[in-house]
C-alpha cells in the first residue's frame, strides 16, 4: 500500500461537490441554450476554488507527499497549516510559504573575499 494520502480531505471532497455542481448547472445551460444559466455554473465552479482554499488554510486540506498513517483520516486536521506548507502555492497566495534558504557549501580557495560575500549575501 502506499504511503501517500493525496486527496482524502474535507477541502478536496468539498471542492469536488461543488464543482460537480457547478459543472452540471453549466451544463444545463449549455442544453438550454441559457448564457445565465452556463454563467451561473461557471460561476459556482470558480467558488468552489475559493471555498477549497479557504478550508486548505483553516486546516482541512493537507500538502502533498508522505504523511504517517495516524494523518491520513478525512477528519484529522492538518497542524502545519498556519505557517504554510512547502511548495505550496495555495500557502504562498495567502503570504504563509516557508521560505527555506540553502547556502552552498565554500568551496572557494581561502582568501578569496568576494566569493565569500557571495555566501553570506542572503538568498532572495
Amino acid at each position: 500500500m502506499s504511503l501517500y494520502d493525496e486527496g482524502h480531505t474535507i477541502a478536496g471532497w468539498t471542492g469536488v461537490g461543488i464543482t460537480a455542481v457547478g459543472g452540471s448547472v453549466a451544463g444545463w445551460g449549455v442544453c438550454v441554450s441559457s448564457p445565465s444559466l452556463i454563467a451561473t455554473g461557471l460561476a459556482v465552479v470558480a467558488m468552489s476554488a475559493l471555498v477549497t482554499w479557504v478550508l486548505h488554510l483553516t486546516g482541512w486540506g493537507k500538502p502533498p507527499g508522505v504523511r504517517p498513517r495516524e494523518e491520513w483520516g478525512m477528519r484529522v486536521r492538518d497542524t502545519w497549516a498556519r505557517e504554510g506548507h512547502p511548495g505550496c502555492v495555495g500557502c504562498r497566495l495567502a503570504g504563509r510559504g516557508r521560505r527555506v534558504s540553502t547556502v552552498p557549501e565554500a568551496s572557494s580557495p581561502a582568501g578569496d573575499a568576494d566569493a565569500e560575500s557571495r555566501l553570506l549575501s542572503p538568498v532572495k
